[in-house]
Formats: structure tokens, C-alpha cells, sequence
């Protein structure tokens, strides 16, 4: 894809990553005392968007659903600037797992690029949302998107089924 910056165009072949990234309550366990897990996962995210400066980043939040939070994009000072934003109580609390995939499945969607991945940022299990994470891991790997779950805390409300879908 092309890539314009300060009026020239780049040729830039790099990863489409979509970041998944739970804002359930459960999040709030501070297991990384002092830090709660939202702090230590925007912290970590953050340090991994400065890294992927060929790759486009989008981000997609959820709790009882999922929403869109950043599109596709090579911006990483707004993409830091967005997760330093992220906060509980903007979505009802629930942990849409499947809900999530699918968003970030479809913000992948009409992707060019040669890799397509989805960073899933949770601590526990689905128990909200319409779409199921198995039904929408088979919709990554149809579409050739690789799956990549991260579990976060130490202790608590961590249960984890395996989601990785390999295309």
C-alpha cells in the first residue's frame, strides 16, 4: 500500500495488525501492584506500537461489545495517543471475546497486505456478545488473518481457551 507523508509518497510493505484490546472491569485487578492490568497492557501496547513503525496498526476496544477505536493506520504518535486514552466505564462491562475478533476481522477485511494479523489484549472468557471467539477465529482464518491471544494478569478471572487461527 501507499503511504503518504509530508507530500511525498511511500512505498511501505509492512504488516496489517489489528489490536483487540479488552476494557472489561476485570481488568482493574492490580495483580502488577502497584498497576492494574489496563495500565500494564496500555503500557505494553504502547511500547509496541512504537516498534512497528512499517506496519499499519488499527485498534478495536470492547467489553460487552466491541467497537472500533482506530482504523488501520502508520500514525503511531495518535495510535499512543488513543490507548494513553483508554479507560473502563465507556463500554458496559462484559468480556466480548467473539464480538471483538469478528470487528477486528472486518477491519481487516479489504487489507492488501501480504500478512494480516489480530493481537487479542484480555484477562478471561467470553461471556457476552453475539458472535462466539470460535466462530470468529474461523472467520480470521478464512480470510487468511493469524490470531494471536494475550492473556493478561498474574491470579484471578483468567481462563483461556487456545484461538490462534492460522491461515
Amino acid at each position: 500500500f501507499l503511504s503518504v507523508a509530508r507530500d511525498t509518497f511511500q512505498r511501505v510493505e509492512g504488516i496489517d495488525i489489528v489490536v483487540a484490546f479488552d476494557l472489561s472491569t476485570s481488568m482493574a485487578a492490580a495483580d502488577f501492584e502497584p498497576r492494574n492490568r489496563l495500565h500494564v497492557a496500555k503500557e505494553v501496547l504502547k511500547d509496541f506500537v512504537s516498534r512497528r513503525t512499517t506496519d499499519r496498526i488499527g485498534l478495536v476496544v470492547f467489553a460487552r461489545d466491541a467497537y472500533t477505536q482506530c482504523p488501520l493506520t502508520l500514525d503511531t504518535g495518535i495510535l499512543r495517543a488513543l490507548v494513553d486514552q483508554l479507560r473502563f466505564g465507556v463500554i458496559e462491562d462484559g468480556t466480548a471475546i467473539g464480538n471483538a475478533l469478528a470487528t477486528a476481522v472486518n477491519r481487516l477485511r479489504e487489507s492488501d497486505a501480504k500478512s494480516k494479523a489480530i493481537v487479542l489484549l484480555t484477562d478471561g472468557d467470553n461471556n457476552a456478545g453475539q458472535v462466539s471467539p470460535l466462530e470468529a477465529a474461523d472467520m480470521a482464518r478464512t480470510l487468511g488473518v493469524r490470531v494471536f491471544p494475550i492473556l493478561v494478569g498474574t491470579d484471578g478471572p483468567i481462563h483461556s481457551s487456545p484461538l490462534i487461527a492460522e491461515g
